[in-house]
């Protein structure tokens, strides 16, 4: 299956960012976060977890810092009510949580974290979903980084996760 931004996962990571599903200009761009007006990767230098500011291009470097990227929808793209219905993958998503072990796995709406939950969730830390996929991994929810989303962003929320990844 080609997916329209791949995944960029390891073994191990200390934080997995999920998202819904790439932006068109995303897909277009085949890089995460890409459309301009996108606090993603301003706000993650910002709150200290990278050390300086990331292009949407640069991506794979996160790896270097034990941070890697997916969506729950890796085949589709444009805003969350453009999907289709049963567009994410919750099973895909649940192999790649057993088989890379992130530590942290920080939802980047709350979208995407109810739909991996199936309930309602607040910012912040989740408990767990009780599945042996997830048994290793803890979750966070943050506010979306997208344009589209800006009345909803709170920074804190994303400092807060900073200090549980940063030393």
């Amino acid at each position: 299956m080609t997916y329209l931004v791949p995944d960029l996962l390891a073994p191990d990571l200390n934080l997995v960012f999920c998202g819904t599903a790439p932006s068109r200009a995303s897909a277009a761009a085949k890089a995460y976060y890409a459309k301009p007006g996108n606090k993603f990767w301003p706000t993650l230098h910002t709150v200290g977890i990278t050390p300086s500011r990331f292009a949407p291009k640069d991506y794979p470097a996160l790896l270097s810092l034990g941070i890697g990227l997916t969506d729950l929808c890796k085949v589709h793209s444009g805003v969350d009510a453009e999907l289709p219905e049963n567009a994410f993958d919750i099973a895909a998503f649940e192999r790649k949580l057993k088989k890379y072990r992130p530590k942290i796995v920080a939802f980047t709406s709350k979208n995407a974290a109810q739909n991996y939950f199936g309930h309602a969730v607040g910012y912040g830390w989740c408990d767990v979903r009780e599945s042996a996929a997830t048994s290793t991994s803890t979750f966070f929810v943050l506010p979306s980084p997208s344009g589209l989303a800006t009345r909803f962003f709170d920074v804190e929320i994303w400092r807060e996760l900073s200090q549980a990844v940063t030393p």
